[in-house]
């Protein structure tokens, strides 16, 4: 299944970031899962369990402790996981998962105009199957970015509640990523 239709089929990913959140994710209807933690050690067990929920598992490479910033990291879960993709704040880290046949998240912080147009000179470079935007609470900012790219929007950070989800979707959002488990159920 292509990264957009499964966004369309389940818009809103469980991110987690422990144990706990991992059990509570597999009884909600979302379809991918951001793993938000982790390390060398026990990454593919973790993809495993998600794996065996029938579930899509996409690893956040930045944060699983031992990995390097470099492309060997992702081959590396290419090989020792079943992972389906993975999500980075570093470009070549996302271009080699595309590479490899795996989902690219771009993640990326919006903090400024410099970011914005440092985010668009990214997409202008490569084409990420999904870009996730930080925070995910800027509905002006998500329509920019709308309409600057037809890439699937992921709106992540800082979603508290469902009148921020409903507000992302309307700036033009395809999906939002949140560790509020709560919203994993709605």
């Amino acid at each position: 299944m292509k990264a957009i239709e499964l966004l369309e089929a389940s818009p809103v990913i469980a991110a987690v970031k422990e144990e706990r959140g991992l059990k509570r994710c597999f009884e909600s209807e979302c379809q991918m899962v951001f793993i938000l933690y982790g390390n060398i050690l026990n990454i593919g067990s973790i993809v495993q369990q998600i794996k065996e929920h029938g579930k899509y598992a996409i690893v956040h490479a930045d944060l699983a402790q031992g990995l390097s910033s470099k492309e060997i990291a992702v081959d590396f879960l290419k090989q020792n996981t079943q992972a389906d993709g993975i999500i980075s704040t570093k470009p070549m880290l996302v271009k080699r998962a595309m590479e490899l046949g795996l989902i690219g998240v771009q993640r990326t912080f919006i903090i400024d105009s410099l970011a914005m147009s440092t985010m668009k000179k990214q997409l202008d470079s490569f084409h990420p199957d999904l870009v996730e935007v930080m925070p995910g609470v800027m509905p002006k900012v998500l329509k920019e970015i709308r309409a600057y790219t037809s890439i699937p929007i992921i709106a992540g950070g800082l979603i508290s509640d469902k009148k921020d989800i409903m507000a992302a979707f309307c700036a033009g959002a395809d999906a939002i990523s949140t560790t509020r488990e709560e919203l994993w159920f709605m």
